[in-house]
């Protein structure tokens, strides 16, 4: 009785912070995402008041915070949406990779921890926090906005990499036979590809299953469904967000209109809970020793996420300001970040491993989003400044000053 009381005490605080911490962070007009990190820094392991009865259920909240993020990034798509994307954007996957994981495996090989250690800090520099950037769209408007879907590309291409790494990672660290890592991978893929033929064949067929005029029934279905196909798919080594955002492709129409309306509050809740509880698994007194390498590597990869994302949009048509949004948009890491670190930690791979890759989330994930609302009037306005100072510059061979002069001054310096 007396756990049960602390319990609730313990995750009402946490829930009732939340609630503040939210409401400050909405009178400042900015993304309550950094706000919730420092307040799990602050309950963690060497934080000011660390928790005990209620860390596993925050555990638990946090991994249906992810599920939840990435259903409902789903239900915004049709399947039609994403097989078109991922046939379009292939190319610009193929660029995230060469400029994402190339910093990562070169500082690691740098400071001499070896090729296993080089190919789990490309994995932790690669990728994107697909939790992260979709709570950054719902916060600042966009999911409807034109580069969206080419962000979302590169985080479905992410994403289903991680179907492959994953299994890859696990037996270099293991150091099981190629034959046996063959296998896992083999298995991986197949359920990777599995669901996602299912989702596109047959998605009419599982919103007609899953509607409902009852609002009650429709959220136990969905969720249900969600979180059994995340369940497995995680138990067959593939990533539990992949599969959730399957099943949010899945359905379509006024089923996913309807479960969208019904799950936000549940995705705000829980998803507040996952970023609490990064910030609960973070040690203060580990990050000191490694801040600077890990500054230095998150300032390098948070221009290759920035010009990646400008690629990829400008190759798909999108206007300057969308390109510079996509760039900013792309560049916190999180989860599966902390999720390959920590398989290396396990492993015993490198001691300065874990310390540094948390450290280089923890700057990404406050400064994704920042990037992700400054970036594109920041860009803007240098590009501004630059053409102003050239447009004063007085051409030589061009008209006499004095007709010059006649020039309207309001066509000085606009962007065309």
């Amino acid at each position: 009785m007396h756990s049960s009381a602390i319990f609730l005490i313990e995750f009402g605080a946490i829930i009732l912070g939340l609630g503040l911490l939210g409401r400050l962070a909405g009178r400042l007009q900015f993304s309550p995402i950094p706000l919730y990190l420092l307040a799990g820094l602050a309950f963690g392991e060497g934080g000011l008041l660390p928790l005990g009865a209620s860390e596993e259920f925050v555990a638990i909240g946090a991994e249906i915070g992810v599920i939840l993020l990435l259903l409902m990034l789903g239900l915004e798509y049709t399947a039609s949406d994403l097989v078109s994307n991922l046939k379009t954007q292939y190319p610009a996957g193929l660029v995230d990779m060469a400029l994402n994981a190339l910093p990562g495996a070169a500082l690691a090989l740098l400071l001499g921890w070896g090729p296993v250690a080089a190919v789990v800090l490309a994995g932790v520099t690669w990728i994107s926090s697909s939790g992260v950037i979709a709570k950054v769209l719902g916060d600042l408007g966009r999911l409807g906005n034109r580069e969206t879907p080419v962000i979302l590309s590169i985080l479905v291409l992410e994403d289903l990499a991680m179907a492959v790494y994953l299994p890859i990672i696990t037996a270099l660290l293991a150091g099981v036979s190629l034959a046996a890592g063959s296998v896992t991978l083999a298995i991986a893929l197949g359920v990777a590809g599995l669901v996602l033929f299912v989702a596109v064949r047959y998605g009419r067929v599982i919103s007609r299953f899953v509607s409902s005029d009852d609002p009650e029934k429709l959220l136990l279905v969905v969720l249900g469904l969600t979180l059994l196909v995340a369940g497995l798919a995680q138990q067959l080594q593939v990533s539990a967000a992949v599969g959730a955002f399957l099943v949010g492709i899945a359905l379509s129409g006024e089923v996913a209109e309807g479960a969208h309306n019904l799950l936000a509050p549940l995705r705000d809740l829980f998803a507040a809970v996952f970023f609490v509880f990064f910030g609960l698994h973070t040690d203060p007194q580990s990050i000191p020793p490694v801040i600077l390498p890990a500054f230095a590597l998150a300032v390098v990869t948070a221009l290759t996420k920035i010009a990646t994302g400008y690629w990829a949009a400008r190759r798909a048509g999108i206007s300057p300001k969308g390109r510079w949004r996509a760039g900013g948009t792309l560049v916190a890491r999180g989860e599966f970040s902390i999720v390959i670190a920590g398989l290396a930690v396990t492993a015993g791979i490198e001691p300065e491993l874990g310390p540094l890759a948390t450290a280089y989330v923890l700057v990404l994930v406050v400064l994704g989003p920042l990037t992700a609302r400054y970036t594109e009037p920041l860009a803007l306005a240098l590009t501004a400044r630059r053409t102003a100072g050239a447009d004063r510059v007085p051409a030589r061979s061009a008209t006499p000053p004095a007709a010059e002069s006649l020039e309207p001054v309001e066509d000085r310096g606009v962007e065309r």
